[in-house]
């Protein structure tokens, strides 16, 4: 019987070395506390604001949630990694995260189609709407997508640490990720972790034929429309949902399904960067470019914050500052807020 070295931690890729590894980690650094960001101010909005609490915006509001849980997951321990010059992810610390990463992707993916049914009822539907997308089934809709991404999480992480690691424990991207680790093992017999991938396309297959079929009615529907001004405001309402939905699907596919010999590692990496951290970076500015009700919602917030700021210098300068240095604190913040909010 040969033997077989344990493993008890992996070495994560460094993407570059010297000066260039800094700037990486600083780039990656300034996309994560973008992304971060622009998700809480989503969740903030859609939970503060009482015209958006609505079935559309409950459904943004947990997309947000799953993204920034998801760029939380891979990003922070590569910039840690980056500025301390280490490589070295616990054996448990990769469980966790190729654990979480399926678990919210699976997520996300069941709440895309389900805001896929939410656009379908409000345009094909509209009188049904409130009866259809009640609270309740908006909860339902929640609960099964996570539901069904934990369970594709225990697959997939059970699945792959059942396998034995032998040789080198270098994983050739910058997170735990499947495909990454199953060239690291020395198993002859993927069978568990292979059936979880098929079950995996199946789900996501599945709910991409529930997104198109909702999106074909959707289309058929709009085409009917005899005003334009009311058909492009269907297509702009719909067509940031088909954006999202193409580009992470589409880049999963690619980095799920992609033969493991075909191509260089820098492919690999390309792809695992684009579809973990690029959607939750994008997804709040596709989705809130053109929104009317998030920009109103953030004007208003932006609003209280300026009276409230102009309150407090006005108290502070009857009490304490000259009149020459209160009217030009007042002015300029008067100005950076009429730029904020200048539409």
């Amino acid at each position: 019987m040969k033997n077989r070295t344990l493993v008890v931690e992996f070495l994560l890729l460094r993407l570059a070395e010297g000066w260039v590894l800094w700037l990486q980690a600083v780039l990656f650094l300034m996309i994560y506390l973008m992304a971060a960001l622009e998700n809480v101010v989503i969740l903030l909005l859609t939970l503060v604001d009482r015209r958006l609490h609505t079935p559309m915006y409950f459904f943004l509001r947990h997309l947000s949630f799953l993204d920034l849980c998801l760029i939380s997951a891979t990003m922070p321990k590569s910039i840690l990694n980056s500025f301390t010059l280490s490589d070295s992810i616990s054996f448990l610390g990769c469980v966790l995260q190729l654990f979480l990463v399926v678990l919210l992707a699976g997520s996300e993916i069941g709440i895309l189609t389900a805001m896929s049914y939410d656009r379908y009822v409000a345009i094909c539907h509209p009188l049904h709407y409130e009866a259809v997308m009640s609270s309740a089934f908006c909860v339902q809709l929640m609960a099964l997508s996570w539901i069904n991404g934990g369970a594709f999480g225990v697959l997939y992480s059970a699945g792959t640490f059942s396998l034995e690691f032998c040789g080198s424990n270098r994983v050739h991207q910058f997170f735990c990720d499947v495909p990454a680790l199953l060239k690291l093992t020395c198993s002859a017999e993927h069978t568990t972790i292979e059936a979880s991938v098929a079950v995996g396309v199946c789900y996501a297959f599945l709910c991409l034929v529930c997104i198109v079929v909702s999106y074909v009615h959707i289309l058929s529907t709009v085409l009917k429309i005899p005003s334009k001004q009311s058909q492009s405001k269907a297509f702009y309402t719909c067509m940031p949902h088909l954006i999202v939905v193409s580009t992470f699907l589409g880049t999963g596919a690619i980095a799920y399904l992609k033969p493991a010999a075909d191509g260089p590692p820098v492919v690999d990496l390309l792809v695992s960067v684009f579809y973990s951290t690029v959607p939750p970076a994008l997804n709040p500015l596709i989705y809130c470019l053109r929104n009317k009700d998030i920009r109103s919602a953030l004007g208003k917030v932006l609003r209280r914050v300026r009276s409230s700021w102009q309150g407090n210098g006005k108290r502070t300068k009857s009490k304490l500052a000259p009149r020459v240095s209160g009217f030009c604190c007042c002015s300029a913040s008067t100005e950076v807020f009429k730029f904020l909010l200048r539409d």
